[in-house]
């Protein structure tokens, strides 16, 4: 028995609708999250930090006043202003209070952005990890000994898992201490830098609480420390980050119209970005008749009203 194939042609809103999905299903996959012929405005960080990539991208030194990098595998890449915040804030602590320690910095991003391994963000320049500054139980500045999780009571034990473990020599610390000083300064330079526009600072909520419990001791501004509760937080999707900062910035106004995307709330003392409002479909499925299908229907419903009208 033969199969008989019946052709039907759709109406003109059927094709108007098969049209806007057509349009819409090759923006995605030619634009994305790239730079493309197609979209020549998307520069710098594009996207959000979860699926993003990055252009133009600034690579902050091994090492410079008050910091030095954790490891070379070349994931030290950054916006100007996450790599300027970085710099800026290690070298203030060190300032402030000299003869310390520098700040060990672990990754930002890849060149060019895109998945690291070991992170879910990181992709777009705007994240950079920055290990917690460490004393020893008596209260003398050490060097970092890696990404040591600092418990409520501000101690953490150096394992065999550390990256970077303490000499084994005789009398070396087996716990280091939360530099609860240092670490404040650090937050309280990056919180306070008006170029930063930081959106998150990442870290476990009883170490949030030894900081901000020392900065009212300390009789710190009270819109200064709304502003460090405000922007740390523990996070829900992974780690309680007990062992780092989790650094990110948000985008500023003219990121924002060159592709960089969200990635949490825009503080109301940050600079407001641009809300793009976007054609509707109605209006986008006659613009798409008026060019492939001329003298149609949705074509004369945009023709200009008499002079008499206007």
């Amino acid at each position: 028995m033969a199969l008989l194939s019946v052709v039907v042609m759709p109406s003109r809103p059927l094709l108007a609708t098969f049209l806007l999905g057509l349009v819409a299903l090759c923006c995605a996959a030619c634009v994305g999250s790239s730079p493309t012929p197609l979209a020549p405005a998307l520069r710098g960080s594009i996207g959000v930090p979860h699926h993003g990539v990055i252009t133009d991208a600034v690579e902050l030194p091994r090492q410079g006043p008050g910091y030095r990098l954790l490891r070379s595998n070349g994931i030290r890449w950054g916006t100007a202003r996450l790599v300027a915040a970085v710099q800026r804030a290690a070298a203030e602590v060190s300032l402030a209070r000299p003869g310390g320690e520098p700040l060990v910095v672990g990754d930002l991003s890849a060149r060019y952005g895109g998945a690291t391994r070991g992170h879910r963000s990181h992709r777009t320049g705007r994240d950079a990890d920055l290990l917690l500054y460490a004393l020893t139980p008596d209260g003398r500045p050490v060097r970092s000994p890696g990404f040591v999780a600092f418990g409520p009571d501000g101690l953490g034990r150096i394992s065999d898992g550390a990256e970077e473990p303490a000499s084994p020599r005789a009398g070396a610390p087996q716990y280091v201490r939360f530099d609860v000083e240092r670490q404040w300064l650090l937050v309280k330079s990056l919180v306070r830098s008006p170029e930063a526009h930081v959106q998150w600072l990442f870290l476990a909520r009883w170490l949030e609480a030894l900081l901000i419990e020392y900065a009212r001791a300390l009789g710190e501004d009270p819109e200064l420390i709304w502003y460090a509760e405000s922007m740390l937080l523990q996070p829900g999707d992974s780690t309680a980050h007990a062992d780092h900062i989790h650094l990110r910035v948000a985008c500023t106004p003219d990121e924002t119209l060159s592709g960089c995307l969200g990635g949490g709330p825009q503080w109301p003392w940050l600079p407001a970005v641009p809300q793009l409002i976007g054609p509707s479909d109605g209006d986008l499925a006659a613009a798409l008749l008026d060019d492939l299908l001329p003298g149609s229907a949705a074509a004369g419903s945009r023709v200009a009203a008499p002079d008499s009208a206007l």
